[in-house]
C-alpha cells in the first residue's frame, strides 16, 4: 500500500479545494450583484468553469512542466483567497478552479484505482466538515485568521502528487459517450457534495433536525468510508450494478421526500389566512434518517464513473466535452437553486422556479441515478496491490477527524442563560444583508462586534437566511449564536426561499414558529416566539416583509389580528415601510414606535436625524410598555447597508 496514502490525500485535498474554490467564485459573483439585486457583467466569472476547453489544442502527452504549473496556480490562487476583498476572491477563485479543471482530466486518466479515488472524496467531505464545525458552519481555512491551514493542505497536495502513478499510456485521443457520461457523472456527484454534504449545517436548516446528530452522522460515515475504502477495497467491487442503482434510488427517494416533506404551501392571495409553521414533527424527520444513512452512495458513484473511465483508456483530451457538459450542467443547477430563492428579481426566468427548492437536488440524484442505469458496468479494478492491512497513524487521523467533529458540533449549541427576572429589556433589529456591509465586503467580525458592545436580550436579524449555495453555505446566525451564547431560533427554513428572519435571545425562546402571508416579489416570513422575563410573557415579532401594496397591507393585517390578544407585544425588523405609507399606519395605531415614542421629531439627542424615506427598519411594543434610549447606527458604522437600532423596553 505503499501508494494508497499518497492518493488518498492527493484526490481528498485535490476535491476539497475544488468545493471551496467552487464555493467562494458563485459566492462572490452572488455578493457582488447583491447590491443591485440584478445580475450583470460579474456572472461572465462563472466561465472560468469552462476553462477545459483550453486543452483541446494539445494532442500529444502533457508535457510534466504543465501539471507542476498547474499545481502552482491552485496552490498560490487557494492560499491567497482568504485574505482578499470580494473581488479579489472572485477573481483568485476563478484562476483557482480553473487551474483545478484543467488539472483534473490529467488526475482522471493516471493509473489510480477507483477505491482509493472514491476514499479520497470521502477524506474531502469529512475534512470540509471538520473545517466548517470548528468555525460555527463558517470554513476556517477560508477566514484570515485560517488561512494558514490552506497553505498547508496545499505543500502536502503538491507532495502527494509526487508520489503518484504518471504513467500515460492512454491511446484513445477521442471522445466517446460512454466516456462523457462518466464524466458527467462525476461532475453531478462534486455537485451533490457541494451543495449539501461538504456542508452539512444546511440539511439542518433545510429540516430544523439537531444539527450535532446531523453533523457528527455525516463525519462518522465520510470518515468511516474512507477507512473502508482503503482497508477493504474489494468489499466495494462485490456491489453490483443493479445493488448500486437500487440504493441511487433509494437516496434520490429519501434527499427529495427529506425537501418535500418541509415545503410550505404558500398563501395565494392577499386575503388567504396566514401559513404558521411549527416545529417538525417526526414523520417529516424519518425521510432525513433515511437520507443521511443512505448518503455514502455517492462515494460508490464516484468509483463506479471513475472505473469507466479507466477502462476507456481514455486520454484527457477526450474528456474534455464531458467536463464542458458538467460544467454547464453545473452552473445551470446553481442558478436554478438561486432562482428558487430571488425569483421575484429575476423576471421573466426566475418565477418557475418559486418554491421548487428540491428540483435541483431531484436533477442531481435522477440524473445520476439514470447515468448508472445506462452505463455498462466497468469491469472491477484489481485490488490484490492494496495492502489491506491500515497504518495505525491513518486510524488515529480518520479517528482524530470524527471527534474533533463531533465536540466541536457539541460545542456549537452551548448557551448561556441570561436573567429571566430583569424589569427591561434591550431589543436589537439589525438587517445583516447576509454579513456583508454596504461595500459588498464580509463584515460578520463588524457586526459581531457591534451586537456584543450593545449585549441586547433579543437580537432579530433579517437577510439572515445565509445557509444556501449563493452564500458558500455559511450559517451567519449559527456562527452570532455560538459566538454570544445565544438561544436561536432560524426562522423559516432555506427551502421557503425567504431572505431570513432569525429571533436570538439570551433566555429560552417558547413556541418558536414561522409565519407566511401572501407574497408577490419574494416570500413573506416572519418568525414568531415568546419568553418570559420578570414574571410576564412577552411575544416576539420578527418581520421583513417586501412586494406590492396589497403585500404590505396582507402582512400588517395578519400581524395585527394573530398578535391582537398578546398582551406585551415586541414587533421588531426590516418592513420595508415608511411613516406616510398605509400599512405602515394600521400598525402604528395599535402598537407604540420607539423612536417617536421618545423623539416625536424624528432627531435624536445625538443629532441622528431619522426623519427622512429611509427610516425602514423599526421597533413596536405594545402601549402598555415603555421605550427609552432608542438609537440608530446608520452605515458605514452599521457594518450593512441598513441602520442597526435598538432601544431598551421597560415596564411599571
Amino acid at each position: 500500500m505503499k501508494n494508497s496514502y499518497p492518493l488518498v490525500i492527493a484526490f481528498g485535498i485535490f476535491f476539497l479545494f475544488f468545493i471551496q474554490m467552487a464555493g467562494i467564485l458563485i459566492e462572490s459573483i452572488y455578493i457582488l450583484d447583491l447590491m443591485n439585486t440584478s445580475l450583470d457583467a460579474k456572472v461572465l466569472g462563472l466561465l472560468f468553469f469552462f476553462t477545459p476547453a483550453l486543452l483541446l489544442p494539445f494532442r500529444k502527452k502533457f508535457p510534466s512542466w504543465f501539471v507542476w504549473a498547474l499545481f502552482g496556480v491552485l496552490f498560490i490562487s487557494r492560499g491567497l483567497t482568504p485574505t482578499l476583498n470580494t473581488l479579489g476572491r472572485m477573481v483568485a477563485s476563478g484562476i483557482g478552479i480553473g487551474s483545478a479543471l484543467l488539472l483534473f482530466p490529467i488526475l482522471l486518466t493516471s493509473r489510480q484505482k477507483g477505491s482509493l479515488v472514491s476514499a479520497g472524496l470521502a477524506l474531502a467531505v469529512g475534512l470540509s466538515v471538520l473545517l466548517r464545525t470548528l468555525n460555527y458552519s463558517l470554513d476556517l481555512s477560508l477566514t484570515s485568521q485560517g488561512g494558514w491551514i490552506g497553505w498547508g493542505l496545499g505543500l502536502l497536495f503538491g507532495w502527494t502528487l509526487t508520489q503518484l502513478n504518471w504513467e500515460d499510456e492512454r491511446t484513445s485521443p477521442h471522445s466517446n459517450g460512454r466516456a462523457v457520461s462518466a464524466v458527467l457523472g462525476i461532475f453531478l456527484t462534486l455537485a451533490l457534495t457541494y451543495f449539501a454534504f461538504s456542508a452539512p449545517a444546511v440539511i439542518a436548516r433545510w429540516t430544523q433536525g439537531n444539527y450535532a446528530l446531523i453533523v457528527s452522522i455525516v463525519s462518522l460515515l465520510a470518515v468511516g468510508w474512507t477507512f473502508l475504502a482503503v482497508s477493504k477495497p474489494e468489499l466495494l467491487g462485490r456491489l453490483s450494478q443493479r445493488g448500486l442503482l437500487i440504493w441511487n434510488l433509494v437516496f434520490t427517494l429519501s434527499l427529495t421526500a427529506t425537501i418535500l416533506a418541509h415545503r410550505v404551501s404558500f398563501p395565494l392571495t392577499p386575503d388567504s389566512p396566514a401559513v404558521i409553521v411549527g416545529a417538525p414533527s417526526l414523520l417529516q424527520q424519518i425521510p432525513l434518517i433515511l437520507m443521511l444513512l443512505t448518503f455514502p452512495v455517492i462515494f460508490l458513484d464516484l468509483r463506479f464513473f471513475f472505473n469507466s473511465i479507466q477502462q476507456e483508456n481514455a486520454s484527457p483530451r477526450a474528456l474534455i466535452p464531458g467536463m464542458l457538459i458538467g460544467s454547464l450542467a453545473l452552473i445551470l443547477l446553481v442558478f436554478i437553486n438561486i432562482f428558487t430563492n430571488v425569483w421575484g428579481y429575476v423576471a421573466p426566468v426566475s418565477a418557475i422556479f418559486r418554491n421548487q427548492f428540491y428540483l435541483p437536488y431531484l436533477l442531481i440524484a435522477g440524473i445520476i441515478t439514470l447515468l448508472i442505469w445506462r452505463q455498462k458496468q466497468a469491469e472491477s479494478q484489481p485490488t490484490q496491490d492494496i495492502n489491506g492491512k491500515i497504518s495505525l497513524g491513518w486510524i488515529v487521523l480518520l479517528g482524530a477527524i470524527f471527534l474533533l467533529t463531533g465536540f466541536s458540533a457539541l460545542r456549537t449549541d452551548r448557551v448561556q442563560p441570561g436573567n429571566p427576572d430583569k424589569a427591561s429589556l434591550i431589543v436589537m433589529t439589525y438587517n445583516i444583508q447576509e454579513a456583508n456591509d454596504g461595500f459588498a465586503e464580509h463584515s460578520y467580525d463588524r457586526q459581531l462586534a457591534m451586537i456584543q458592545k450593545v449585549s441586547p436580550d433579543i437580537l432579530a436579524l433579517q437577510e439572515s437566511d445565509s445557509a444556501r449555495i449563493s452564500l458558500d453555505n455559511n450559517d451567519y446566525v449559527r456562527y452570532y449564536a455560538s459566538k454570544l451564547g445565544y438561544y436561536v431560533y432560524y426562522g423559516p427554513t432555506t427551502i421557503t426561499g425567504t431572505f431570513g428572519t432569525a429571533i436570538l435571545s439570551k433566555v429560552p425562546l417558547q413556541n418558536p414558529r414561522a409565519v407566511f402571508t401572501f407574497s408577490d416579489t419574494d416570500e413573506i416570513g416572519a418568525a414568531e416566539a415568546e419568553i418570559t422575563v420578570g414574571g410576564r410573557i412577552f411575544t416576539i415579532y420578527n418581520v421583513h416583509p417586501d412586494g406590492s401594496d396589497a403585500a404590505m397591507l396582507a402582512f400588517a393585517k395578519s400581524l395585527l389580528e394573530r398578535s391582537r390578544d398578546k398582551a406585551n407585544v415586541i414587533v421588531l425588523g426590516d418592513f420595508n415601510l415608511r411613516d406616510y405609507e398605509e400599512a405602515f399606519q394600521l400598525i402604528a395605531a395599535v402598537y407604540t414606535n420607539a423612536w417617536t415614542s421618545v423623539y416625536p421629531s424624528k432627531v435624536g439627542a445625538d443629532g441622528t436625524d431619522m426623519s427622512g424615506k429611509n427610516r425602514i427598519d423599526h421597533i413596536f411594543f405594545s402601549p402598555i410598555l415603555r421605550a427609552r434610549n432608542p438609537m440608530y447606527v446608520l452605515p458605514p458604522a452599521s457594518a450593512t447597508d441598513h441602520p442597526v437600532h435598538w432601544t431598551e423596553i421597560y415596564w411599571e
